[in-house]
């Protein structure tokens, strides 16, 4: 049994309303909150505004070509000093070009939606990145940190996205008493309660996709800003690319988990070109990334073609400012939300909450 994810002697402390984890010694920020790599959402404006507030913003690169991220990271350079990451796909044909141009570039962290292969892993760490895999499952967070990850990133069915069947408050314990490594918790947190709870099972802080794309600071359309607010019921489905995904139950979600599967194919293979065009890969490109989708995993051909759906109905949404013709990612929180915030007022006062949780557990505990 492992101790409750702590390698960096001790667990979190409280001082004032600064909150010292083994997360915040790991990657040289100020507070233990992290903003997920959302594509077409995490972008140098909210990266650099999450930076700026002492939290670890994470650059969204699924959605970009390898020049818009070299692009991406030098704009962020530009808006701060404070340590970011980026977020990447280990099984992106690419894979390696991208690594090695966060290591040239001096990313401090570099985050993963599906397991790295060791080799990447190796690699990033020999150059002194910071390396944090996205896991569902307490196996996979042991194979992770059986390969040398610094720390991992546990979400729980509550999250947007891709998501699992089991809620952050079973998984994030198994996986805390699994791993000698930083656990970061995500899927259901919203605020400073959250943070102190998250502490309190073990981990060393906790991530968050969409309460930091519901700020001032996040370049998603207004309009599409005020559709989250304005809905609080979100739907698994897996008619946008086959696998589980957390959405907004819009309309046009209920027209797609309506549609067969004739006419999933047929919009797959149009997202598909459309991708194409904006990613300007090449077919063979887009079919090696199909082939990695499809090693190891139990997907079929269907589900790899639908995964072009993805990238499109997102932008249609976040970058095209057009909810009716894309779907929307969010996480069951957005039930909770009604404020749009900027960076440095969310995770202030989520900071200032917790610490005056953990305070007051303490004067309970003694009084």
């Amino acid at each position: 049994m492992a101790g409750h994810g702590d390698a960096s002697g001790g667990g979190p402390g409280v001082a004032g309303q600064v909150l010292d984890t083994p997360l915040t010694r790991l990657v040289g920020v100020r507070h233990p909150v992290v903003q997920t790599g959302m594509g077409w959402v995490a972008g140098p404006r909210l990266v650099s505004a999450v930076a700026n507030a002492g939290g670890l913003g994470v650059l969204g690169s699924a959605t970009m070509t390898l020049d818009e991220l070299a692009a991406a990271i030098k704009e962020v350079r530009s808006r701060t000093g404070a340590p970011f990451g980026v977020n990447l796909r280990a099984d992106a044909s690419d894979a390696a070009d991208r690594i090695d141009l966060l290591i040239r570039n001096g990313v401090k962290v570099a985050s993963f939606a599906l397991a790295p292969r060791r080799e990447l892993i190796a690699r990033l760490k020999d150059a002194g990145v910071v390396v944090i895999p996205s896991v569902g499952a307490r196996r996979h967070a042991e194979k992770v940190a059986a390969w040398g990850a610094d720390a991992v990133l546990v979400q729980g069915g509550e999250g947007g996205g891709h998501t699992g069947a089991v809620a952050t408050t079973l998984l994030l314990p198994q996986v805390v008493d699994a791993v000698d490594i930083p656990v970061i918790a995500a899927g259901g947190f919203f605020d400073g309660r959250g943070l102190a709870a998250a502490l309190a099972y073990g981990a060393a802080g906790v991530a968050m996709g969409t309460r930091f794309l519901l700020t001032s600071d996040s370049s998603v359309p207004d309009a599409v800003k005020q559709t989250y607010l304005s809905m609080s019921e979100t739907v698994v489905t897996r008619q946008v690319d086959g696998m589980p995904h957390r959405v907004l139950r819009t309309g046009l979600v209920d027209g797609l988990e309506r549609s067969g599967r004739v006419t999933g194919m047929i919009r797959a293979v149009r997202n598909a070109a459309r991708f194409k065009k904006i990613s300007r890969m090449s077919w063979a490109a887009m079919i090696r990334d199909g082939l990695a989708m499809k090693h190891g995993k139990e997907l079929t051909w269907s589900q790899v073609l639908m995964a072009a759906n993805t990238p499109m109905l997102l932008k249609a949404a976040m970058v095209d400012g057009r909810p009716d013709l894309g779907v929307l990612a969010s996480g069951q929180v957005v039930a909770l939300i009604d404020d749009l915030p900027s960076c440095e007022e969310l995770i202030g006062g989520i900071v200032a909450q917790a610490a005056g949780v953990i305070r007051g557990l303490g004067a309970n505990l003694t009084g």
